[in-house]
């Protein structure tokens, strides 16, 4: 027995719990690791307490297309679209943007995608799936960030254009 492996001593049932309290203390351990890399947004009062809501941010509205801040981000809407309305039976926000449209309005056309129904099939109208604009594009507030963006765009870490060699 001195050459034995000390686990085939041991009981179906003994391994079972002791498989089952290693996975606990994985899952546990790892759980904690997040919640310490999590930064606190709920500020200085506990979370239960009744306080007063703070201003509501003021939109930009300054009508400036703004840079995506990554690849394929929705843009910003750069106005303002209280009152707008986006239901069912009317979208406002196509009245300007839909590609028919935007030679009077001076607005931006929608994208191609937006005609495009799930399998890329091209589509006469916006596709029902892009209809509701605010699902993915958002006014811009005026407001500090919860959290620190540490993005860099590929330009400030020293990639040049393609074919600018």
């Amino acid at each position: 027995m001195r050459g034995e492996d000390r686990t085939s001593r041991l009981s179906a049932r003994q391994k079972y719990a002791l498989a089952a309290l290693l996975s606990i203390l994985v899952t546990g351990s790892a759980a904690l690791a997040q919640m310490s890399a999590v930064p606190e947004l709920s500020g200085a009062n506990p979370p239960m307490d009744n306080v007063a809501a703070d201003p509501i941010p003021r939109w930009v509205t300054d009508d400036v297309r703004k840079m995506r801040a990554y690849p394929e981000q929705p843009p910003v809407i750069p106005h303002s679209i209280q009152g707008y309305q986006l239901s069912v039976n009317t979208n406002r926000c196509l009245s300007c943007h839909k590609r028919e449209f935007t030679q009077g309005s001076g607005a931006p056309m929608i994208s191609v995608t937006h005609y495009m129904n799930r399998d890329g099939q091209m589509l006469a109208d916006v596709s029902p799936r892009r209809y509701f604009c605010t699902a993915c594009h958002v006014p811009q507030a005026d407001t500090a960030p919860l959290v620190d963006n540490v993005f860099k765009d590929m330009i400030e870490l020293g990639v040049e254009h393609a074919g600018d060699e």
